[in-house]
């Protein structure tokens, strides 16, 4: 059986290690449970012990258990991290980096500007009872990653413990910033006064596959401390060090890790990476990675397109953007695998946001997906007979963002990350990490009825419970037609039909194709 799914899913092309029957693969819907989460285990962190942090951003006032500055008991994450660190924890922060981006005098070029600024803020941090005469104990322990491609970024967002002698670590598409706790229903966000939510996804992991997260954090560490010494501008006259002249040694190889006892379960923990370190147009200036040199790395796209090769029964992608965005390469689109599936009969579900993420440039408000993109149209739809269009379903989500980067196939294959659905992140201009499962068990169709049930604003009682189950039934949410026979044509449709759906509302908007 383990073979089966090895072989189904993931492909011996794909250098990577499988962890089978010894590796806990935990989804985490939305930030408010992934938050909660670390908050537990860094409560927990004394000396002796790790904190590992990766991500293309990282906000220092950011409080795990959702609290604002002004209610009581609020704790910054910067604060936290540097009483950790002069406690005697282990404390690393990896945060993308750009050297142009950071010297830009707007926040117009993505995150990294920012990053600068909280990657100098943390190193500054001094607990109130530390010994003044010692450097600032997150000192050497804040890094900017500014490897890789010209028009990409380190995309990562994973956070590794060793806490107790547990090793944990999460792969996720959450950002630790303040406006990601959020949960279903999704109504208390606003952006520009309006309403807005941010679903999105993490995966927790435990047992020996959470030992490659950590060693993968290790390489990017080394290679990031050989990095050129790079400055950028804070203000026209003021010039400083992206990175400090001394970080702190390079991490020991990951702490063994006990096996969960998890049959039936397979893991792998899947990155995309540039061909280059440093990559620039003039070719003086461009940089091999130390630790293999020439190599790019594109096991979450030989991974994902074998897993929608496999699908018989349906294919749900979850994704900011469903379309192209600049720094791709055709060659890694995923339209081609999607329109084979719809081909040969496979249900293609994809959802994406309703609105933008408030960081992406253009006009507020921003409702987005009202129509089928150019991409969805010519690539996927428009090559498709009438009759295999109709097994394609693409759908938003209202007044939210769907940062998720979730892919679910036939109930036994499920990957969660950081990586888009778009070829940026599948080439490595994006570096990216994925956790992938394939199971024989429930676990990926327990996933599936969670968001589905999440998406229908719908509480999941027992009746409920059954016909989200049954997946002939569910896949009818997407499609009338889509439904069995025996069906009537209100389900999904009418609160009762089936029994138990009662919604709150209607946030599943649909886009096309007609």
């Amino acid at each position: 059986m383990g073979e089966d799914r090895t072989s189904r899913y993931f492909p011996d092309a794909v250098d990577c290690p499988t962890f089978a029957d010894d590796t806990e693969w935990h989804p985490l819907v939305d930030g408010e449970r992934y938050f909660g989460e670390l908050d537990g285990l860094l409560g927990g962190a004394a000396a002796g012990d790790t904190v590992l942090i990766a991500g293309l951003e990282v906000d220092p006032a950011l409080d795990l258990s959702g609290k604002q500055p002004n209610e009581p008991g609020y704790l910054a994450l910067g604060d936290r991290l540097a009483r950790l660190a002069a406690a005697g924890v282990d404390v690393r922060v990896l945060l993308a980096g750009r050297v142009l981006a950071a010297s830009v005098p707007w926040d117009g070029l993505g995150p990294f500007r920012g990053n600068a600024a909280h990657a100098e803020h943390l190193r500054s941090l001094r607990p109130a009872d530390s010994d003044p005469v010692l450097p600032p104990p997150l000192t050497g322990r804040v890094l900017l990653d500014f490897s890789g491609a010209v028009l990409g970024s380190n995309h990562q967002k994973t956070v590794v413990t060793h806490i107790g002698g547990e090793l944990t670590s999460f792969v996720a598409g959450i950002d630790l910033v303040d406006d990601r706790f959020d949960a279903t229903p999704h109504n208390r966000l606003r952006d520009h006064g309006a309403r807005w939510g941010w679903h999105d996804m993490a995966v927790r992991l435990r047992g020996p596959g959470a030992e490659r997260v950590w060693d993968i954090f290790g390489e990017r560490w080394a290679e990031t401390t050989t990095l050129p010494n790079e400055h950028y501008l804070r203000t026209i006259l003021d010039r400083r060090q992206l990175n400090p002249g001394e970080p702190i040694g390079p991490l020991e190889p990951s702490p063994t890790a006990k096996p969960v006892d998890v049959p039936g379960t397979s893991v792998r923990v899947l990155r995309s990476r540039h061909s280059r370190k440093v990559d620039s147009w003039l070719p003086f200036r461009r940089r091999q990675w130390d630790n293999r040199p020439g190599t790019e790395l594109h096991e979450v796209f030989t991974t994902v397109v074998t897993a929608l090769s496999a699908a018989q029964r349906y294919i749900y992608l979850e994704d900011q953007y469903l379309e192209e965005s600049s720094g791709g390469d055709q060659d890694f689109e995923l339209y081609p695998y999607l329109r084979a599936a719809a081909a040969r009969g496979v249900k293609v579900i994809l959802v994406g946001s309703g609105t933008r993420d408030p960081e992406d440039p253009g006009f507020h408000p921003k409702p987005i997906n009202r129509e089928l993109n150019p991409d969805l149209q010519q690539k996927l739809v428009d090559r498709l007979d009438d009759a295999h269009q109709r097994n394609v379903a693409v759908y938003r989500i209202e007044n939210c963002t769907v940062h998720a980067k979730l892919i679910l196939v036939d109930d036994v294959f499920a990957s969660v990350g950081s990586a888009n659905a778009f070829s940026r992140s599948m080439v490595g201009a994006d570096s990216e990490m994925a956790a992938a499962v394939a199971t024989t068990t429930s676990l990926v169709r327990d996933l599936r009825v969670s968001v589905w049930a999440e998406h229908l604003r719908t509480p999941v009682t027992d009746p409920l419970r059954a016909s989200l189950d049954d997946l002939d039934l569910a896949l009818g949410i997407f499609r009338a037609d889509w439904l069995p026979d025996h069906a009537p044509r209100t389900c999904w449709r009418a609160p009762g039909s089936p029994e138990g759906f009662a919604p709150t509302e209607r946030a599943l908007g649909f886009v096309g194709p007609r």
